[in-house]
């Protein structure tokens, strides 16, 4: 299980991400996961990540993006069989 509180870093196109659960990083690597498309937010996706938000600023957009397209390239997905 995912502990809410804990920060994690990730190194991403020559960049280190670190993000906590509900930041747009992490929105992005969850939905690439699930398999939903693209749609920049933070919170709202269970555990204690609040209300989902789509008002972002350009660098969490950003974020986002780069948080989905981290978990594209890791080729991680729900194994929904």
């Amino acid at each position: 299980m995912i502990d809410v509180m804990q920060e994690y870093t990730v190194e991403h196109n020559g960049r280190s991400y670190t993000f906590k659960h509900g930041d747009p990083f992490d929105r992005g690597m969850a939905d690439s996961y699930y398999g939903r498309i693209r749609g920049p937010h933070k919170g709202g996706v269970g555990g204690g990540s609040g209300l989902r938000n789509t008002d972002l600023t350009r660098q969490e957009i950003a974020d986002y993006g780069a948080g989905y397209n981290y978990n594209e390239a890791q080729g991680d997905k729900k194994d929904w069989g």
